[in-house]
């Protein structure tokens, strides 16, 4: 009896120390009741697995959601040099998921039964069902994936490793894009990590190479672009042949996110592309304390990343990173086709034009030599760390540029901030300039332009050079880190050649403003094009703020409902 008695004391003393290490443990762990186990048997089919069998594996497509009736399951985090953390251990009436299975993507955990084990398993559209039936308890079990997901990303010790010095140009790309799309990694330097150099030597990497990449299949590649890795780990679905999606929405900002939450949730069935991370320009924003109902502010990450979720969770198909190449309008099967890099077109009856803007660069001899090098047009905690203790310098007199400055002023010794007209009133939300005006250790430059970058023989930034614009006078000063922030040029080339009329800026025109439209009854987000809409920042006359940018999104599907209904109707 004292035996026993200690058995039960020593698990209840591991599980608590397991859950201790979680954020708010308790909703990233919920138990569930008998009676809802019961209510969720309608969604999902039983399946028994043997002592040392895996549920999932890190790597490979997870089945979906498990719920665990009998036995316990062990979830360890495996990365791909081999290495395995323990996480926790499930038993009944515990549920075995995370974001990935919302969509069925690759499990980024393994999960071995110990012992025999009997659980009840949803599949990703059984499990979104249920989400949407059952509101009270989806509601826990969609907090629980995230908060399991932000565990993942917060231990550092799983996922894609990264091998290579963390300065560099290319460690500081694919950190950047693993971060942005909530995929979890960690970096090894050689300098450092034992594991580190063993690979190294093996492979025997030239400056070229860095960074090695390992993937969970211990698939090893040399600096390699965002579409490899993202191919490495599973994160590119891409369209099948057979299947007319309702809508395609070419651009994964704040405007194509919420047009997919509201058109997916709707019942229409959506696609979403984006050639890089979900969030846009909006999901580099450090912080955004404008936006409606967060009174403290919110990162751009945070808030896009909520979006991507409900897409997800309503059942949005999101394809990223996938290039879009050209928008095919003749619909010679009644379905626009949207031709891909290296993928077949994906095809659909309507299509949502969301692609925002890129970056605008300034005309600065030799940018692209130092590009990546030491030249950011974002300001994330990834380009934050290779700035602390240092001066940067930031060009820019609008709201990103001004959140930004606040960003890394808590970061760098000092921020000089070059600001190419006489003052911030005209371009920068008021609260933006007040807050700047009271950091101490942000200095501001009017009437400046940067007139040459110098770098060293590694072609990494080391120093800048400004002139005033009111005067003759030049200096310089010795500045690693160089952010700009001065607008954005509409992206919208894929556009040629479809018939979708362009403003002289480039971005799209839409509604009675389209000469092809003048004396049409259309809807104002429709372009020359029917079946053809333009949201968010990409759309001429647009307002450019997050808040807008949603509005047209949820605006939007009013007309695709409209559009899809009538092309529905037989002709008479």
């Amino acid at each position: 009896m004292d035996v026993a008695m200690g058995q039960d004391e020593r698990q209840r003393n591991d599980g608590d120390a397991q859950m201790s290490r979680f954020t708010r443990p308790e909703q990233t762990f919920p138990a569930l009741t008998s009676a809802e186990i019961e209510r969720m048997r309608n969604f999902g089919e039983v399946r028994t697995y043997a002592d040392g069998e895996f549920l999932f594996e890190t790597g490979k497509p997870g089945p979906g959601m498990f719920v665990v009736l009998k036995g316990h399951v062990a979830i360890t985090q495996r990365d791909g040099l081999g290495n395995v953390t323990p996480l926790i251990d499930q038993g009944p009436g515990q549920f075995l998921a995370e974001l990935s299975q919302l969509s069925g993507r690759p499990a980024l955990v393994d999960g071995r039964a110990e012992g025999e084990v009997e659980t009840l398993l949803l599949p990703p559209p059984r499990l979104r069902a249920l989400l949407v039936a059952e509101a009270e308890l989806g509601e826990r079990i969609m907090r629980a994936l995230i908060l399991r997901r932000v565990n993942l990303l917060q231990a550092g010790v799983g996922g894609v490793v990264l091998i290579g010095p963390s300065h560099s140009a290319g460690v500081v790309r694919l950190q950047g894009f693993l971060t942005r799309n909530g995929q979890p990694h960690h970096l090894l330097d050689p300098e450092r990590d034992r594991d580190a150099a063993e690979v190294i030597a093996r492979y025997s990497p030239k400056p070229e190479d860095w960074p090695l990449v390992v993937a969970a299949s211990g698939e090893v590649l040399r600096n390699p672009s965002e579409t490899e890795v993202a191919r490495a780990i599973g994160m590119i679905g891409g369209p099948r042949n057979d299947r007319i999606y309702d809508v395609a929405i070419v651009g994964c900002g704040p405007a194509g996110l919420a047009t997919a939450v509201y058109a997916a949730s709707e019942g229409l069935s959506v696609a979403v592309l984006d050639t890089r991370a979900f969030g846009g320009q909006a999901g580099a924003s450090a912080r955004i304390e404008n936006y409606l109902g967060f009174p403290t502010g919110i990162s751009g990450l945070a808030l896009t990343a909520r979006a991507f979720n409900q897409a997800q969770k309503f059942g949005a198909d999101i394809m990223i990173p996938v290039t879009v190449k050209s928008l095919d309008c003749t619909r010679r099967d009644g379905a626009f086709a949207v031709t891909l890099d290296g993928s077949d077109p994906l095809r659909s009856r309507a299509v949502v034009v969301a692609s925002g803007a890129r970056y605008r660069r300034p005309e600065i001899e030799n940018l692209d030599k130092f590009e990546g090098r030491g030249v950011w047009y974002w300001a994330s905690p990834v380009e934050a760390r290779l700035c602390a203790g240092e001066e940067v310098a930031l060009v820019g007199a609008g709201n990103s540029a001004g959140q930004a400055a606040v960003f890394l002023s808590g970061h760098a010794k000092k921020v000089l901030m070059i600001i190419r007209g006489g003052g911030l009133g005209a371009s920068m939300s008021r609260y933006l300039i007040e807050r700047i005006e009271a950091t101490p250790n942000i200095e501001l430059m009017f009437n400046t332009e940067i007139t040459a970058l110098e770098g060293d023989e590694a072609s990494l930034l080391r120093r800048i050079r400004w002139r005033s614009r009111l005067s003759d006078d030049e200096d310089s000063a010795d500045i690693k880190n160089l952010f700009l922030f001065v607008g954005a040029d509409p992206a919208t080339s894929w556009l040629d050649g479809c018939g979708v009329t362009l403003d002289r800026g480039g971005f799209v025109v839409t509604g009675a403003q389209s000469e092809l439209n003048q004396g049409k009854l259309v809807a104002p987000l429709e372009t020359s094009v029917p079946g053809v809409y333009a949201v968010g920042d990409v759309r001429s006359g647009s307002v450019k703020r997050v808040g807008g940018a949603i509005g047209e999104g949820a605006q939007v599907v009013a007309s695709l409902h409209g559009y899809l209904g009538d092309a529905a109707k037989p002709a008479l």
